[in-house]
């Protein structure tokens, strides 16, 4: 009996083996966390930001370090702290006595991948400076704008414990965030093999000189546009449209989700798509997507919260209650 076997429309092979290489530098350093890795992969490939949320220790930073470490690109850490204002992130004109004129400082914002640690430990007008670079990838100041070299990619940390010195991101900064992963904590064996790690080799910080760097910015481009290329058949596009709509109209939900979010399921479907090495989507990369780029752009109700029910359970609720197109 033959077995027929898929053969993609686009040739995915080099696209599969980028994708193979900024994996396999991640984790030389990291054990587990094989969502966490992949998800990072899907935002890069989907030209999105990532919100990494976890409790201390769980490797959130040195993840995105990793990534950065992985890429022939430029890589900016800003530490966010309560004190921090938005010219430190920005940038800001200083007087050039010698030419007599004020010249623009650029910030550490002006990067490629630019790795902000504690978001939510700076206050709201920092964090509203990020607002117009992370959506329309400029900076304006003083009425002159500057376009910021592509690719470029925020990825922020936060911890969900600690509340004091923190300040909650507003919703229009969370939705400027293509996923918000949660990190857990590793499994047993998993625990057990980064003590491993450690004893024979050393903390992962000092392991982060071992990453090699196998992209740079013209193939990341390339890699993005090969990932804009893939099919997503029209009764996909009406199901991504009414699992978001859903959530505007659950009862258990104070605020839906925008139709950036049906923007974002779309791309980032497309990105799991390539990773599977598929050239079109299917309802499971969908299913898979939605409950990391909706969690964080919807509100539960008062009365819901209360009762412990959480983002992820309303998400799951919506997917049964949706028909899967066949």
């Amino acid at each position: 009996m033959e077995v027929n076997t898929f053969e993609p429309r686009t040739d995915l092979a080099a696209l599969q083996t980028s994708i193979a290489a900024v994996k396999a530098e991640i984790a030389k350093v990291i054990v587990g966390q094989q969502q966490m890795t992949d998800l990072l992969v899907a935002g890069l490939l989907a030209n999105g930001h990532i919100l990494i949320e976890g409790v201390p220790g769980v490797a959130k930073t040195l993840a995105a370090k990793l990534l950065a470490a992985s890429i022939d690109a430029r890589f900016s850490r800003i530490q966010f702290t309560p004190d921090l204002m938005p010219a430190d992130v920005l940038g800001t004109s200083i007087f050039n006595p010698q030419s007599k004129e004020f010249e623009y400082k650029k910030g550490p914002i002006f990067g490629n991948i630019v790795l902000i640690d504690e978001i939510n430990r700076a206050p709201a007008k920092t964090q509203a400076a990020l607002f117009e670079v992370m959506e329309e990838r400029q900076i304006t100041n003083d009425g002159i704008t500057y376009q910021l070299d592509q690719p470029f990619m925020v990825v922020a940390t936060q911890n969900p414990i600690e509340q004091e010195g923190t300040y909650r991101l507003p919703e229009a900064q969370l939705d400027r965030f293509l996923f918000k992963i949660e990190v857990k904590y590793p499994a047993l064996q998993e625990e057990v093999a980064i003590l491993q790690a450690a004893n024979l080799q050393g903390s992962g910080q000092a392991l982060t000189s071992q990453v090699n760097k196998v992209l740079n910015g013209p193939a990341i481009r390339h890699l993005q546009e090969q990932v804009r290329k893939v099919l997503l058949e029209e009764k996909l596009l009406q199901y991504i449209a009414t699992l978001v709509n859903e959530t505007r109209m659950n009862p258990s939900i104070y605020l839906g989700a925008s139709p950036r979010a049906s923007i974002a399921v779309m791309n980032c479907a497309k990105a799991i798509a390539v990773m599977h090495d598929r050239d079109f989507v299917t309802p499971d990369d969908i299913v898979y997507v939605l409950p990391h780029i909706l969690r964080h752009r919807i509100m539960l109700t008062p009365e819901r919260e209360m009762e412990g029910i959480t983002p992820d359970d309303i998400i799951a609720e919506i997917l049964k209650a949706v028909e899967v197109p066949r």
